[in-house]
């Protein structure tokens, strides 16, 4: 195996980083180093876009525990349950839903300013797929009339305090949503 010796300047951030993995591994700094230029390498896409910053939002959200993996076959099922007729859904359920709306809708106050912004959250969380048409267009789809009535839900409940208006117009798997700046 041939070596190569780098010189590498650390900042303060990452030479705290490198001395916790050395204590928590308890391997060497070089094989840590390599080990991670070997990750950056295998994983840079991921780790230079934009999603990235989403993506390691959600991370800490993961691990803190305030959102969890859920198989989406589990989710189908949950749903389906829980809505058995779309056109008549449990007032209990839907008044449920509405609360977390609720409360989701004060914290993306200071965190969305678009829709757009709040459709690519809910699609990096595997909830829907985004794809715009026009400016202020969405068409979203979803892979169940379960997901897509409670995700439509959602979305119009959460949106109470963005600054723009919101139009809905529902077909069979898909929502077409538009956003309209309001006039304040």
């Amino acid at each position: 195996m041939v070596s190569d010796r780098l010189t590498v300047s650390l900042d303060e951030n990452s030479r705290k980083s490198l001395d916790d993995l050395v204590n928590r591994t308890g391997k060497g700094q070089s094989e840590l180093v390599r080990r991670a230029l070997v990750f950056y390498a295998a994983n840079f896409q991921a780790a230079s876009t934009d999603v990235s910053g989403t993506l390691e939002e959600y991370h800490k959200m993961l691990a803190s525990g305030e959102h969890v993996l859920l198989d989406i076959d589990f989710l189908h099922c949950l749903l389906e349950y829980a809505i058995e007729d779309i056109d008549d859904p449990d007032p209990e359920f839907v008044e449920a839903i509405d609360q977390v709306a609720r409360f989701h809708a004060a914290e993306y106050q200071d965190r969305f300013t678009s829709l757009e912004e709040l459709l690519d959250w809910l699609s990096v969380c595997g909830f829907l797929t985004v794809r715009e048409t026009d400016e202020n267009t969405y068409h979203v789809v979803f892979p169940s009339q379960q997901l897509r009535w409670f995700m439509t839900r959602f979305v119009q409940e959460s949106t109470a305090g963005l600054p723009f208006e919101l139009e809905i117009e529902e077909g069979v798997s898909k929502v077409i949503f538009k956003e309209f700046p309001t006039d304040d």
